[in-house]
């Protein structure tokens, strides 16, 4: 045991093998684990922020699960009221796990100026709608006070404001639908006191938010009638199943969709940015798995004569193998630990710095999005290693095949 300990330090000592010929193999395989772990972790971190900043945002403008009168067939427009004094509302207390359940109407209008107009989808929220989402995107201005007895106060997406040459404070002329055969559309005209911006195009090139009030003027309803209603889930990972939890809840003329179910294709091009992500990881480890195979076949070819001397002196097969794979996995380590130094410095750059950029209309965002999580860092070093390992693991088994004898008198 005292000569294997002493042969494992003398090949992990960097003397030994700094001028020797497995030097530049060993440099490969040290840096193809560096490369290997460093793209691993941007990889998983910007697909991890593209999930969550989509998710956000389709969720800061549509809740997680939407509940709409059946006749109203999923359009944007609600045409069709729900009665406001629901079993579910304002706590719905028959499904766990939901962190709040607002209402809302939706009207179409267009934005009139000197020069131009624009077609736009006015949102009514009401004082119960959780607007942490809308303050995290106000680039200027103030959220719109709803404890006003009428309010005409808006929120306008910056898009909109810079294709309209729009500012804070302006007062807009909108024209709306009012569902009605004598008077088809009405004009009102809002103020502009708050300015939003997502970098998510789809909702930002036509949404303007403002008072649910406004939208029950315009369609006539009841004051205890609202468009619908947006639930917000504590975790969106069970979506699908609070999603059919809430459907068997709500009314038999009532119906819910959840976010997935109507944006289908953006969460599905989600799905596939997940499915390469893992290609990633696959391609990565077996890069670096080959060049540790190799780089423990030369170290093994190199040290025959050591073999043979190890064997001669009654050491075991196993024994000697574990002195090379211990090599082995100093060098994996020692890979990881620069990689992730790489990897990590990287994406902190990307995060705080925002240096990468996008263009939303094709990738909803503006920025390249970083979600660093400490879990997902811990499991893919640990996996790696644990990989790479595994396949050392078979190579070293040459080591069997070398005999005392021939070691020794190749040497």
């Amino acid at each position: 045991m005292n000569f294997e300990f002493f042969i494992a330090k003398r090949i992990i000592a960097k003397k030994s093998y700094k001028n020797s010929i497995s030097s530049p193999i060993i440099k490969i395989a040290i840096i193809a684990i560096t490369l290997g772990i460093a793209v691993m972790l941007i990889s998983v971190a910007i697909g991890k922020g593209f999930q969550q900043k989509i998710r956000e945002k389709i969720a800061g403008f549509k809740g997680h699960v939407q509940i709409v009168n059946y006749d109203n067939n999923h359009s944007d427009i609600s045409t069709v009221p729900i009665g406001k004094n629901q079993d579910f509302y304002p706590d719905f207390k028959g499904v766990a796990g939901i962190k709040n359940v607002q209402v809302y109407a939706n009207n179409f209008g267009v934005i009139r100026t000197s020069k131009d107009f624009e077609g736009v989808l006015f949102k009514g929220i009401s004082e119960d709608y959780n607007v942490d989402f809308l303050q995290e995107h106000l680039t200027e201005g103030r959220i719109p006070d709803f404890s006003l007895k009428r309010n005409k106060e808006i929120l306008l997406s910056k898009s909109i404001a810079d294709r309209l040459h729009l500012k804070l404070q302006d007062t807009i002329q909108v024209l709306f639908n009012t569902n009605s055969s004598k008077t088809p559309f009405k004009i009102r005209k809002p103020i502009i006191v708050g300015i939003y911006e997502t970098g998510f195009e789809q909702f930002d090139k036509n949404i303007i938010i403002g008072d649910i009030r406004e939208v029950i003027r315009l369609n006539k309803w009841k004051a205890d009638e609202v468009g619908g209603f947006e639930v917000i889930l504590d975790d969106f990972d069970t979506m699908k199943e609070k999603g059919d939890e809430i459907y068997r809840q709500i009314g038999a003329t009532l119906n819910s969709s959840t976010i997935i179910e109507n944006y289908p294709l953006i969460f599905n091009w989600l799905n596939i940015l997940d499915n390469n992500v893992w290609v990633i990881i696959g391609i990565m480890v077996l890069v670096a798995g080959i060049n540790m195979i190799t780089a423990l076949l030369v170290l093994i070819l190199e040290q025959v004569q050591m073999v043979g001397i190890l064997k001669a002196l009654g050491s075991t097969n196993w024994s000697i193998r574990k002195i090379f794979l211990f090599n082995a996995s100093y060098l994996i380590i020692k890979g990881l630990f620069l990689g992730n130094i790489i990897g990590l410095t990287l994406l902190s750059i990307q995060k705080y710095g925002k240096v990468i950029k996008l263009n939303p209309q094709n990738y909803y965002v503006s920025t390249v999005p970083v979600s660093i999580d400490i879990m997902s860092i811990l499991y893919l070093n640990i996996g790696t290693l644990l990989m790479c390992f595994t396949m050392l693991v078979v190579p070293s088994y040459i080591i069997t095949k070398i005999y005392p004898l021939k070691a020794i008198k190749f040497a």
